[in-house]
């Protein structure tokens, strides 16, 4: 591990100038390629004190052995001259997206005597017009073959063309009418290029022009009774609007935009994106990248835009970029695509309409990309088996902890706080032992507090179950759980009659809280003082994803490419979900609480039929006896019953208008939209289940 003191640049070499920099290792491979308005500001927040970076920026340049730099006129040439490094040294630590796919396109080989449609990947070539990317092959040949009634263009290869020619005699498509058939000079080189331009309009989005030229020679060839040609002209119109069906327009007045959306988590990010041309999605794509080091949505988007355009020109750059976040500086970037286009790029995050609502299903895209990208790496046995080792070695633990419980504490200011425990055995989610606690011995905002109350009620229980069952630990006499094939406990200690194991019956290896240094030592000491000392504790801190022990002083920073760190962060935001989602369903009943709820028998029918005849809870309470009658379907009893619950409960305070001060006469909440009562009242704490 290199001191970057020992490299670092002496005050004033570096120039107050726009440029790249390149950090290399000892064995002079670039490990970092960066740009900077300003190479001196820029480069004096890598040589700080090392305990002020971020983790990832902190490992890169403790890797690093030397830093270089090269001045240049503008932004706009650095952000060319760091691309273009990035693909020469494909450095380490830089953000590096990966397709999960070689994505096809429809090419049409402009560069030869006789154009081709086919469908190609990799590397585009020059003079070849590309239109896609498709998801699949198969949808590009479908939607050549309905063209070619139209546009009769070459598919074959260069031998069967060759061969062709040899013989006199045209393939298949030429028999068929699905080729013009150039190949035995049925039509000139400059009539099968017009076809093939006429093609390449068709697929860039002027479909009208060429359906309204058919439809007129239609009309013409019925005018004069030639009623083959003209139910051969119906049968590519229907052909043509076919194909057009394949992209659903999505955006009017033909736009021609590509769409970017990212989503990302503290370790990865997805990227998809949209291609729309003549207002219809051409084609999609997307990418899943490591996060090596600390970086905005902002510097996301740019990164993907210097992998998309890179090496494009001209019209395969579009005319309007949109994008959730915008680089800083965007002027740069903007004038970048303007360069790579030959003319004006907008670059914008859109604000309202069909743009917003389009990127949206593309933000939607990205997410569910990313969450089948964690799916896929969460279900293979050999990561999860790595993950675990990691784990125990970065930990020091006797053995890979094969079961972990993490636990996580919610609240919304306070109110309503919750607690949650999720359980990972063998590295998967076990979600029938998940468990949820309220918080009971206190009240307000202490997270320390809290988690110390869980864990000592959840192995207070433990415990319990151990006495219960005569499973205390006494030397050579512990009883050992035994576990089947499908990793079910079984046995007679931590198992019901039934055979599903108990509650708290199964101690976990390893304990994780969410949180730093304070929840961690709350956690151990719940443990010490129930005499537990075999089960260890740790605390991830969402920052900056640091594993803290208990007692320790300075945090555990696993390496950036762990898998033991994927399945911490994994387990830790498992924990916030489902502690999250039960603290919204405690807020959203309590909110929704009535007096009302306290008459025995009386129906969300009759709640709402008092309701909607007195119009608010306070009319309602001071209603008499006889008043209350009246409702249909209210006898003299429940009437009572609901004066007495009425008279019981404490009013709720009134409403004040925010804007103006005023006390407002009907009580807040009093009847939903749907008609339901959602008087705030207190919470009933009897209906929350708790462990």
């Amino acid at each position: 591990m290199a001191d970057p003191s020992s490299y670092r640049p002496k005050p004033g070499e570096i120039p107050d100038s726009p440029g790249v920099y390149r950090f290399r290792d000892e064995h002079r491979r670039v490990i970092y390629v960066g740009k900077a308005k300003s190479l001196r500001q820029r480069l004096a927040n890598y040589f700080q004190d090392l305990a002020g970076l971020h983790p990832r920026t902190r490992s890169m340049v403790t890797t690093a052995a030397s830093v270089e730099w090269t001045v240049v006129s503008t932004e706009v040439e650095a952000l060319q001259l760091e691309y273009s490094w990035i693909k020469e040294y494909d450095p380490r630590f830089n953000v590096k997206y990966r397709d999960d796919k070689s994505y096809p396109y429809l090419a049409v080989t402009m560069n030869e005597e006789y154009p081709r449609v086919q469908v190609m990947r990799g590397h585009k070539k020059k003079g070849v017009r590309y239109f896609g990317p498709y998801a699949h092959a198969w949808a590009i040949r479908d939607t050549v073959d309905l063209l070619l009634r139209v546009f009769p263009v070459r598919t074959c290869s260069a031998g069967v063309f060759k061969n062709a020619a040899r013989t006199g005699r045209p393939c298949l498509l030429g028999y068929i009418g699905k080729c013009s058939a150039p190949c035995v000079d049925r039509v000139s080189a400059e009539d099968h290029r017009e076809l093939a331009d006429e093609f390449c309009d068709f697929m860039t989005g002027r479909t009208n022009t060429y359906i309204r030229r058919l439809e007129k020679q239609m009309a013409e060839a019925a005018d004069d009774m030639e009623y083959e040609r003209a139910a051969r002209l119906r049968d590519d119109i229907g052909a043509l609007k076919k194909a057009m069906e394949k992209n659903a327009v999505v955006l009017a007045d033909a736009t021609d935009a590509d769409l970017i959306a990212v989503a990302e988590d503290e370790l990865e990010a997805a990227v998809q994106i949209f291609h729309v041309r003549g207002g219809r999605v051409r084609g999609q794509r997307g990418w899943v990248t490591d996060k090596v080091e600390e970086i905005t949505t902002g510097a996301l988007v740019e990164h993907a835009l210097q992998q998309l355009y890179g090496e494009e020109t001209g019209d395969a750059v579009p005319k309007e970029v949109l994008v959730p976040a915008l680089p800083d500086p965007v002027e740069p970037v903007q004038e970048w695509l303007a360069g790579r286009r030959g003319s004006g790029v907008s670059l914008r995050i859109p604000q309202r309409g069909d743009k917003k609502a389009l990127m949206e299903t593309v933000q939607r895209n990205a997410q569910q990309a990313l969450v089948l990208h964690k799916t896929k790496r969460a279900s293979d046995l050999t990561t999860r088996s790595r993950a675990l080792e990691e784990i125990a070695d970065a930990l020091d633990l006797d053995s890979a902890p094969l079961r972990i419980e993490c636990y996580d504490i919610s609240h919304l200011q306070g109110d309503d706080v919750v607690a949650s425990m999720v359980v990972f055995e063998d590295g998967l989610a076990r979600k029938s032992e998940y468990r949820r606690f309220q918080i009971k011995g206190f009240a307000g905002q202490d997270d320390v507090r809290s988690m110390h109350e869980v864990i000592t009620r959840r192995f207070r229980r433990y415990l319990a179950e151990k006495e219960k069952t005569g499973e205390w630990t006494d030397g050579d006499n512990a009883e050992t759980p035994e576990i089947d094939r499908n990793g079910e406990i079984v046995g007679t200690g931590l198992t019901e009659d039934d055979g599903r194991p108990k509650k708290f019956a199964y101690p976990p290896q390893l304990v994780v809280v969410d949180g730093g240094a304070p929840q961690v030592a709350a956690a151990r000491r719940a443990m010490d003082e129930l005499g537990i000392d075999d089960i260890a504790v740790c605390g991830l801190a969402k920052r900056l994803e640091e594993v803290w022990l208990p007692g320790d002083d300075d945090p555990v920073v696993l390496p950036r490419t762990s898998e033991g760190l994927y399945l911490l962060q994994r387990v830790r935001d498992e924990a916030h979900r489902f502690a999250i989602t039960y603290q919204r369903t405690k807020r959203s009943k309590r909110f929704r609480s009535s007096p009302l709820d306290d008459v025995p028998g009386l129906g969300d029918t009759r709640k709402q039929a008092l309701l909607k005849h007195f119009g608010s809870l306070k009319k309602l309470r001071s209603a008499t006896i006889d008043q209350i009658c009246e409702v249909p379907g209210i006898g003299r009893k429940t009437a009572e019953t609901i004066a007495v619950a009425l008279a019981r409960s404490a009013p709720a305070a009134p409403a004040v208008n925010t804007a103006t001060g005023e006390i407002m006469e009907e009580e807040p909440g009093t009847m939903g939209s749907s008609g339901e009562p959602v008087t705030t009242g207190a919470p009933d704490e009897r209906r929350g289940q708790e462990t």
